[in-house]
């Protein structure tokens, strides 16, 4: 059978997307539609280093249908990726053909009709994007700015209009989009993908409203967005070399320090450890961590100097109730850091 044939009789189905995972680029070959069963995807174009936000897709709206109307190019025009877990029935072009083909001749023209009127509405739009300014080399997906933005909507929106019901707080998603995208005018792809990382990262729970099926968004801190917030808004202001920088593996030689200094004792808020045998753990394991990736938290004063025994042994004393305060924000800025890596991957 050729690749042609094959094509031609590719049938239709359900497929699931991970969350993050392509659908489609921008580009590719197309044969097939899609109608939205569960979930939410990301509609983007890239550019330069970045892309330029589109649209977002959620249950019951379809996307792909554009190529099987656009007579000259059988592609995409955009690319697509899930949000969330997306749950999709596509349909292929062969089984659309026949479909169409069934239709009263004078609803076939009205169809072909808007869809090339829009087809060249599409077409202006992508004109006008290749002559504006392009993005710099160093694009990000989360800028600072969209951070502290999206932090403070979520500490106002939840201490305002959310409910607190025996120590946990509530909010609808649609107060919270009214807010984010009318109010604040925060771009609707990077909102949703900032959620879906807020429920990743467990600071944020999601349930259905029983009553209207509405999503509801729940946590016992909201406070913590607001520590988020000055956190990050204190990081833009400061020079490079100033800003808390804590690698992966730094994180996880910390986690491990952290589990350490639970079974010593705490004097004014600090531990003396002997890190050298921490050191010693992740090379027992071949993980790859060494004293040289402690450095950034000697830098951010989680740990004082190191001392040397006679024995070799490498110690120093552990700022315990800094480092506890502080992890939280350490774990969510590197998640972060890796969304913006995940991103800039599918366009490099």
């Amino acid at each position: 059978m050729t690749t042609g044939t094959a094509a031609a009789q590719k049938k239709s189905g359900i497929k699931t997307l991970a969350p993050g995972q392509i659908l489609f680029n921008e580009g590719d070959a197309a044969d097939s539609m899609y109608i939205i069963q569960r979930g939410q995807l990301r509609l983007f174009r890239p550019k330069g280093k970045g892309f330029v936000e589109i649209a977002v897709l959620r249950s019951g709206e379809m996307l792909g249908e554009m190529a099987y109307f656009d007579p000259e190019s059988k592609t995409r025009s955009v690319s697509a990726s899930a949000i969330t877990s997306v749950e999709i029935i596509e349909i292929s072009f062969n089984a659309l053909e026949k479909t169409m083909a069934g239709l009263n001749p004078w609803f076939k023209t009205l169809i072909n009709t808007l869809a090339e009127r829009l087809r060249k509405t599409n077409e202006r739009v992508r004109a006008l994007e290749n002559n504006s300014v392009g993005f710099s080399s160093d694009y990000r997906f989360f800028q600072s700015a969209d951070i502290v933005k999206m932090l403070s909507v979520m500490f106002l929106t939840f201490r305002s209009l959310g409910e607190n019901r025996d120590g946990k707080w509530s909010l609808n998603y649609n107060k919270l989009k009214t807010y984010a995208l009318e109010i604040f005018n925060i771009n609707e792809a990077k909102m949703e993908e900032f959620i879906q990382l807020l429920t990743d990262e467990k600071l944020i729970e999601v349930t259905v409203d029983e009553m209207d099926s509405s999503k509801v968004f729940s946590t016992r801190e909201p406070d913590t967005f607001r520590i988020f917030q000055v956190f990050f808004n204190t990081q833009r202001s400061l020079r490079d070399e100033k800003k808390l920088i804590i690698t992966p593996k730094c994180e996880k030689f910390l986690i491990k320090v952290m589990e350490e200094c639970d079974s010593l004792p705490v004097v004014d808020g600090k531990v003396d450890i002997e890190i050298s045998k921490i050191a010693a753990h992740f090379k027992q394991y071949n993980m790859g961590i060494t004293l040289d990736d402690f450095e950034g938290a000697k830098k951010a004063k989680f740990c004082g100097e190191y001392r040397m025994g006679e024995n070799g042994s490498i110690s120093t004393t552990i700022n315990i109730d800094y480092l506890r305060k502080m992890y939280p924000v350490i774990r969510f800025m590197n998640a972060l850091n890796r969304v913006n890596e995940s991103k800039a991957k599918t366009n490099p």
